[in-house]
């Protein structure tokens, strides 16, 4: 029994049941914004500011390695919380759609890249649309039940 809180050494409380999803919360949004800028960079660039590709390909790392961040969080929410297994396979084929445009970019093969952007746009958007409304559901432990029982 831990003094402070009144619970079972081990118990998991309902903050910390939440903290997988905040940050799967946190991570969708910043990747949907994220991608939003690259948009944005990728159309100011098209008008003619040339400087504004170096900031493209410079905010193509932060959206690699935010995508990664997401993909872990979705990976605690499904396997610490029990959530589904989707949003973290669509997350990780996210890594793996960015990292293709990535390379689209660099070889100036826009016919690929700007039809894929719209994709990992979308994507993000359905992640992060989910990530808001799943409730987790309250894990149930069979073995931890005798325990509490007895």
């Amino acid at each position: 029994m831990n003094a402070r809180t009144g619970q079972r050494t081990g118990q998991r409380t309902g903050y910390e049941r939440r903290r997988p999803v905040r940050l799967l919360r946190v991570t969708a949004v910043l990747v949907l914004l994220d991608t939003l800028a690259q948009a944005a960079l990728a159309g100011l660039f098209v008008t003619g500011d040339l400087d504004l590709l170096a900031w493209h390909a410079a905010n193509a790392d932060v959206l690699s390695a935010l995508t990664v961040v997401e993909t872990a969080a979705a990976l605690l929410v499904w396997r610490r919380l029990r959530g589904p297994g989707w949003p973290a396979a669509v997350s990780t084929v996210l890594v793996a759609l960015v990292s293709v445009q990535r390379g689209l970019g660099e070889a100036r093969a826009l016919a690929g890249h700007i039809p894929l952007g719209m994709a990992i746009f979308g994507c993000a958007t359905a992640l992060a649309c989910w990530a808001f409304t799943h409730r987790p559901q309250p894990v149930v432990r069979v073995g931890r039940l005798r325990e509490a029982a007895q």
